[in-house]
């Protein structure tokens, strides 16, 4: 049996496979592994996001069996745009082009993709990852950018995943 809930991702480790969910109700929290989250077209999810989905009772607790939505938090986009300390590059009339990811460092705040049929590096950053609802990214993901010129090269301004593009 499952239901359909709304909740924000407490937290979400994308090296242990897993984080979980807060819903309002007196039942504890959701456990969301990873898997279900690669279902939905996405790697990793940032805390506060709000996600619709589906969850079944297991012996273990309830688990997240399908997500529907996810919604970055208000505050995070806020946060970044404001901040202006790092600056989510302007991406206007920019085309959204596809590609992999080459290396991702969480620790490090940086990575790299190649859009498809190109070598040349793409640097990404941790601040446009999190603008766009990322909180890490694996080696080989598929995702969408839009890319500019950056101080040192070609960099992502925007950052989508794959099967989420609307």
């Amino acid at each position: 049996m499952s239901s359909n809930l709304k909740g924000r991702v407490k937290w979400f480790d994308s090296s242990k496979g897993f984080g979980f969910l807060l819903v309002d109700d007196d039942k504890g929290d959701v456990l969301l592994h990873a898997n279900v989250l690669r279902n939905f077209g996405r790697g990793s999810v940032v805390e506060g996001t709000v996600v619709e989905f589906e969850a079944q009772e297991t012996d273990k607790g309830r688990q997240v069996s399908i997500i529907h939505n996810l919604e970055t938090p208000a505050d995070i986009v806020d946060t970044i745009e404001e901040g202006e300390e790092f600056g989510i590059p302007d991406v206007s009339g920019k085309e959204m082009v596809p590609a992999r990811v080459k290396w991702f460092d969480k620790a490090k705040g940086f990575g790299f993709a190649n859009v498809f049929k190109s070598q040349e590096d793409i640097f990404l950053h941790m601040e446009v990852l999190r603008h766009f609802g990322f909180s890490d990214l694996q080696p080989g993901e598929a995702i969408v950018l839009q890319v500019v010129d950056g101080p040192r090269g070609k960099m992502a301004g925007s950052i989508y995943a794959w099967d989420n593009i609307s």
